[in-house]
C-alpha cells in the first residue's frame, strides 16, 4: 500500500497518527479484506480495534452486504445463543415469537464479534461450526441453518493464559486467528497522542461552541510520557473534561496532570521539570503529605550535602572546588535557597555548611504538619516575591491548592 492510499483509509475511517506499528495493522486490514479469512484483531481496552473490522468489510466485496457489530461481553449469558444464532417460539420462557440471530440476519456481510473471549464455552462450540461449515441451529430447533458470514473478532484479553486456564477453546482461537492484526497501545505511539489530544480538543471546541485548548510544551511532554491505561479513549475523555471545566485555554503541566487519575502522582515516568523531584515514588493523596514528602525529602539531600562539604573541609580541597561543583553534584536537587556561592571559596563552604546544620536543625524542631505546610509555603512565597504561579510550581501544587493555603494560614 502506497503512502498515499494508506491515508485515505486513515481519513475515511478517522485514524489518525502515524506510528509504524499502526500503519502495518492498517495494511493488513486492507490486504486480507479481499479475502474470507477470519480475523482476530488484539490490543488493549480502548486502542481502537473496532476501526479495523470496518476497514475490512469496506474493502471486500461483502461491502454492500449487511455490518453487524456485536459486544459479546455486553450480552447475558443465558441469552447469548439466542441473540446470536436465533431461536424458535416456545423454546424458552419470554419466547413468544420467532427472532432471528445476528448470524442469520448477516447472511452475505460481515459480523464484528467484540470482546469475543468472554464468549461462554457453549456458544464458544456453536461459533466454531458456523466457522468450520457454515451451519448453525437456532435454540429450540433441530433444523440446520446455513449461513455465509465473514467473522471479524476483537478480544483484549492474553488469549494464551485464557487458553490454558480453560476459558477459550484452543481450536477456536486458530480458527478466529487465520489472520491476526495487533494494534499498538497508545504509549507505544509517541508523537500521535499530540495529534489525537489536539482533534480532539478541535472537536470539542466546536461541540460546546468555545475556544480550544491548548498545551503548554511542558504539558505536551506530561502528555506523551502518560501511561494512559485506557489508550485513546482515555485521551479523549480528558480532553473533554479539559475543554469544559478548564478556566484557562492555555494548559499548563500543572493544571494538565490535576486532571490526570492517580497515577500520575508516581513519579518514575514524569519528565524532569524545574523543582520536580524524582526520588519519590509514592501516591500522594493529599496536599499535606505532599508538603511533608518535600521536607523529608529537603532533610535528606542537605545530609548528603553536609556530609560531602566537610569532607572537602577534612581533605584540604576548599581551593579546588567551588560551591558551583557542589550543586552540580546536586543537578537534580535545588539547593540555591540554602546555597549562596560568594566569591571566597572556603568562607562560602562554611557559611553553607552552617546553614546546611541549621536546617537540618528546623527540619529537626517542627512537629506540627500544619506548621510544616504554612512555614514552607511562606518560604516559597519569599523565595519568589509573592509570585504565586512560581511558589506553586515549587511547592508542587496547583495554584488553587496554594490559593486555598495562602487563606486558610491567613498568609494574604
Amino acid at each position: 500500500m502506497t503512502r498515499e492510499e494508506l491515508q485515505q483509509v486513515k481519513q475515511r475511517f478517522g485514524i489518525i497518527g502515524s506510528n509504524s506499528a499502526l500503519d502495518r495493522a492498517i495494511d493488513v486490514a486492507v490486504q486480507v479484506a479481499s479475502t474470507d479469512l477470519s480475523v482476530l484483531v488484539t490490543g488493549e481496552s480502548g486502542v481502537g480495534k473496532e476501526r479495523f473490522p470496518q476497514i475490512i468489510h469496506q474493502n471486500s466485496a461483502r461491502k454492500h452486504g449487511p455490518y453487524i457489530a456485536v459486544n459479546c461481553g455486553a450480552i447475558p449469558e443465558g441469552t447469548i445463543d439466542s441473540e446470536l444464532f436465533g431461536h424458535e417460539k416456545g423454546a424458552f420462557t419470554g419466547a413468544v415469537s420467532e427472532r432471528k440471530g445476528y448470524f442469520e440476519v448477516a447472511d452475505g456481510g460481515t459480523i464484528f464479534l467484540d470482546e469475543v473471549g468472554e464468549l461462554p464455552l457453549t456458544t464458544q462450540v456453536r461459533l466454531l461450526r458456523v466457522l468450520e461449515v457454515g451451519e448453525f441451529i437456532k435454540v429450540g430447533s433441530s433444523k440446520i441453518q446455513k449461513t455465509n458470514v465473514r467473522v471479524v473478532a476483537a478480544t483484549n484479553l492474553d488469549m494464551s493464559k485464557a487458553i490454558s486456564e480453560g476459558r477459550f477453546r484452543e481450536d477456536l482461537f486458530y480458527r478466529l486467528n487465520s489472520v491476526p492484526i495487533s494494534v499498538p497501545p497508545l504509549r507505544d505511539r509517541g508523537a500521535d497522542v499530540l495529534l489525537l489530544f489536539r482533534k480532539f480538543a478541535k472537536d470539542f471546541a466546536e461541540k460546546y461552541r468555545m475556544e480550544a485548548i491548548r498545551l503548554s510544551p511542558e504539558a505536551e511532554v506530561v502528555l506523551q510520557h502518560f501511561p494512559w491505561p485506557g489508550n485513546v479513549r482515555q485521551l479523549k475523555n480528558i480532553a473533554e473534561q479539559l475543554s469544559v471545566l478548564s478556566e484557562k485555554r492555555d494548559i499548563s503541566a500543572e493544571t494538565l496532570q490535576s486532571f490526570l487519575p492517580a497515577v500520575t502522582q508516581t513519579t518514575d515516568f514524569l519528565p524532569a521539570f524545574p523543582g520536580h523531584s524524582h526520588s519519590n515514588e509514592k501516591s500522594f493523596e493529599s496536599d499535606r503529605e505532599i508538603l511533608y514528602q518535600v521536607l523529608f525529602d529537603m532533610k535528606k539531600d542537605m545530609n548528603e550535602l553536609k556530609k560531602l562539604v566537610h569532607g572537602i573541609i577534612s581533605k584540604g580541597d576548599v581551593s579546588q572546588m567551588d560551591m558551583s561543583n557542589v550543586s552540580n553534584l546536586f543537578k537534580d536537587t535545588d539547593v540555591s535557597s540554602v546555597i549562596h556561592p560568594q566569591p571566597t571559596v572556603s568562607s562560602s563552604i562554611k557559611n553553607n555548611a552552617k546553614n546546611i546544620e541549621d536546617t537540618e536543625e528546623y527540619v529537626e524542631e517542627i512537629f506540627s504538619l500544619g506548621d510544616v505546610e504554612k512555614e514552607m509555603i511562606k518560604k516559597a512565597l519569599e523565595r519568589h516575591n509573592n509570585r504565586r504561579k512560581l511558589a506553586a510550581q515549587d511547592l508542587k501544587i496547583s495554584e488553587r491548592t496554594l490559593y486555598r493555603k495562602i487563606k486558610e494560614y491567613g498568609l494574604d
